[in-house]
């Protein structure tokens, strides 16, 4: 049996493999340490479980619009004018089976073959993948010095004329860097001179430390038109722990979502209304939660940092946002994936290797589980990897000695 040459290029998602070797790892037993995992702890919000268990009582469960059911549609436009401080339209709005789906439905919609889209490293791990799948050209432009901030200057540098798009994460996964306003705006204004698609993922912006306030993009877009070459993506995974509901949407001016909602409705044809009626029940309901969350994952952030503070070779950057880190590894390892299966290993703590967000010698650690397990989880890789630690640990009930170098 063969597959295509493009499913062969395809990389694995590295979380998912690390979550089901995690998972193999606890079905034996093993007192295994999650820190890889991008799912908030807390409960999904009540009036989200109320909603979709009303819906299902109803026993009327049907195919809805591409676009999503009007009762979300206006949830959403509600969230953006709250939110963006910006006036949408339904024909601006639509929904998908996840954020991720919004961005392949999106990409999938703008592209043509060899078309480039500029991705700032570190990335998200899927943005490379989704957009070799739709036969463009990702054009990854790496941060100077080690820093997790990208720069104009340096983005202006490989625009050219198949130059397509560019895509923003901000909060960033898996740095937690969040960008300025003053960059946000340089980007928005550049891209409306030259034409290109700007597209901003704003799935982690309610999760930001440290009394930053969030920044809307709207607010320096000066073209208004169905022209507008930008185009944003949120959802309900993150902000509401609802990783497993899949709703996410995009907004984009009218064109390019008649487009987009013809693409989707040849693709999953739309999304559950029963995971669509539980978003309607989140973004219109009690929302303490997210700020609740909010506040749950700057702590947790600040002991993580303090924890890795404890190395006196690990170069650590303290995120401004959503649940991760991504501390320097390199006097230590400078191949990623040999660090993680080696902690795995030797320490049973689950990480993500950096080279899969382009920055290779790094680890991003998520600290979006319980604070004993952020600090039981930083000491057993400050045991595997410093000779300066103690030679022995427990480990569980299992007494382990370091006999490596």
């Amino acid at each position: 049996m063969s597959v295509s040459q493009l499913a062969k290029e395809v990389k694995e998602s590295p979380t998912l493999r690390l979550n089901e070797t995690a998972a193999r790892l606890r079905d034996k037993g093993e007192p295994v340490i999650h820190l890889g995992s991008g799912e908030p702890k807390s409960k999904v919000p009540l009036d989200a479980i109320l909603a979709c268990s009303a819906k299902l009582k109803t026993a009327d469960i049907r195919y809805t619009p591409t676009e999503g059911i009007p009762a979300l549609i206006k949830a959403i436009i509600r969230y953006t004018e709250e939110t963006y401080h910006k006036a949408v339209a339904p024909e601006n709005v639509c929904v998908h089976a996840g954020a991720k789906q919004a961005v392949y439905n999106i990409l999938m919609t703008i592209l043509n073959p060899q078309d480039e889209v500029i991705i700032p490293a570190p990335y998200w791990v899927s943005y490379p993948e989704i957009v070799k799948m739709l036969y463009g050209i990702p054009v990854i432009v790496q941060p100077e010095d080690g820093r997790f901030h990208p720069r104009i200057e340096d983005i202006k540098e490989v625009v050219g004329s198949y130059t397509k798009a560019i895509i923003l994460n901000s909060p960033n996964n898996p740095s937690g860097e969040v960008y300025t306003a003053e960059f946000i705006q340089e980007m928005i204004e550049f891209c409306e001179e030259k034409g290109i698609y700007l597209i901003m993922d704003d799935i982690y912006q309610k999760l930001i430390f440290d009394g930053r306030q969030l920044v809307s993009c709207y607010d320096y877009a000066k073209d208004d038109s169905d022209n507008s070459r930008l185009i944003i993506l949120n959802g309900i995974s993150k902000m509401y722990a609802m990783t497993g509901f899949r709703i996410g949407w995009s907004i984009a001016n009218k064109k390019i979502t008649r487009a987009l909602i013809n693409v989707a409705a040849q693709n999953t044809s739309c999304p559950s209304v029963v995971l669509q009626t539980a978003a309607v029940g989140a973004l219109e309901g009690i929302q303490s939660g997210v700020e609740s969350l909010r506040q749950t994952l700057e702590n947790n952030r600040n002991v993580m940092i303090k924890e890795l503070n404890a190395f006196t070779d690990i170069r650590t950057i303290t995120p401004g946002g959503t649940f991760y880190c991504l501390p320097d590894f390199r006097a230590y390892y400078n191949d990623s994936i040999a660090l993680c299966k080696f902690l795995l290993e030797k320490a049973l703590v689950v990480t993500v290797p950096g080279v899969e967000f382009g920055m290779e010698g790094h680890l991003r650690l998520s600290y979006c589980g319980s604070i004993k397990d952020i600090t039981e989880g930083v000491r057993r890789i400050k045991w595997a990897l410093d000779p300066e630690s103690p030679n022995e640990i427990y480990i569980g009930d299992r007494k382990m000695r370091r006999d490596w170098k």
